[in-house]
């Protein structure tokens, strides 16, 4: 089975497509108007092993906020799209990323309650193109998309590059392991969710 999915999403102030397969190999076609931002997407997708082609482009003439936030957005919700309804999940995954001088850990909860808990300072303001001040903007807006609890603390580090290659190397191995199919519940897939409660809000 590949789970896949498609979103186009158009607001008077951004414009985003969308196409994710869960079961990929890394493949990516990113194209947004921030050099640092298609390089962070870039790292999150082979890192997951998703297939993901992204165009995003939107008003940077006001600043990068509006396409920056809805870019998580919309990649929250092409993953939820392509999840279904959580039957057969792992659910949870989670990862500690080490890259020369930081170490990033996260983890993800597809509970279908959206919550971040964001621990990142940078050196500077900018990193790249991007401005590092709408990185938990981002992040808040794939945790309700994604209809998930998702964890980002960078324990340490000097080079703001390292800190968030980090980070999105980490998130993609901890969103591939919670979005993978638990191979002990392959017989009963369409009956069983990894919850108690027996509804996941996906």
């Amino acid at each position: 089975m590949v789970r896949q999915a498609k979103i186009h999403r158009i607001t008077r102030e951004t414009e985003i497509s969308a196409k994710l397969i869960i079961e990929g190999t890394g493949h990516t076609a990113v194209e947004t108007p921030i050099g640092f931002l298609n390089h962070l997407l870039e790292t999150l997708t082979f890192h997951g092993r998703f297939n993901l082609e992204f165009f995003a482009k939107g008003d940077l003439q006001v600043d990068q906020h509006h396409l920056v936030e809805d870019c998580g957005l919309v990649l929250g919700q092409v993953m939820r799209k392509a999840a279904g309804q959580g039957h057969g999940l792992n659910r949870v995954g989670f990862f500690i990323m080490p890259m020369d001088d930081s170490l990033a850990i996260t983890a993800v909860d597809l509970s279908g309650r959206p919550y971040l808990q964001f621990e990142l300072r940078t050196r500077r303001r900018f990193c790249g193109e991007l401005d590092t001040d709408l990185l938990e903007e981002f992040f808040q807006a794939l945790a309700r998309g994604l209809m998930a609890n998702i964890v980002i603390k960078v324990a340490g580090g000097k080079n703001d590059h390292h800190k968030l290659e980090a980070v999105f190397k980490s998130l993609g191995r901890s969103l591939r392991y919670a979005l993978a199919m638990d191979p002990r519940e392959s017989e009963n897939i369409s009956e069983l969710l990894p919850t108690l409660k027996g509804v996941i809000d996906l």
